[in-house]
């Protein structure tokens, strides 16, 4: 291989690296986000994060210009069996060289007072914010079709979300 081709193989790698990492750490795994109607004034994203890296981290916040507010939410059964979400305090944890699932009934990051409907097909930013990796900027489709549990192309989680 030439000189001229490794280098621009190692370009193309380190692009394709710094968009789907922060801090060579976290990466983002089939993200989307959808609310009830389009008329809405909540909505949520979900995702898979994975932890490349050899330490624990957290996501600690997340924000977007979509939104009033924007917190890190889960689902918890109270005292007479009903689910109720709230929000997570002290952020969520995502294992050294694991993974962690925001999915619907679970973890989720929570839009609150959007300031635009989130439509079909619609991209919005979002800033995640990792306690040792640092903030990372994705882009995350609006899917309103998919069903809980449905990933990517159709295909169902195994764990049962």
């Amino acid at each position: 291989m030439s000189f001229k081709s490794t280098m621009l193989a190692g370009v193309a790698a380190l692009s394709l690296a710094t968009s789907a990492f922060a801090g060579d750490m976290m990466m983002v795994h089939d993200p989307y986000a959808r609310s009830s109607t389009s008329k809405s004034t909540s909505g949520a994203a979900f995702m898979v994060l994975k932890n490349m890296g050899a330490e624990d981290d957290r996501l600690i916040a997340a924000r977007s210009d979509i939104a009033k507010k924007v917190e890190l939410h889960t689902h918890k059964e109270d005292a007479n069996g009903v689910m109720k979400m709230m929000q997570i305090q002290g952020g969520i944890a995502v294992p050294a060289g694991g993974e962690h699932m925001l999915m619907r009934g679970g973890d989720h990051v929570m839009f609150m007072g959007l300031t635009q409907g989130l439509e079909q097909g619609d991209m919005i930013s979002l800033t995640l914010t990792f306690e040792k990796a640092g903030d990372m900027t994705i882009e995350v489709p609006v899917d309103l079709a998919r069903k809980p549990g449905e990933h990517m192309h159709g295909m169902k989680h195994k764990s049962g979300d």
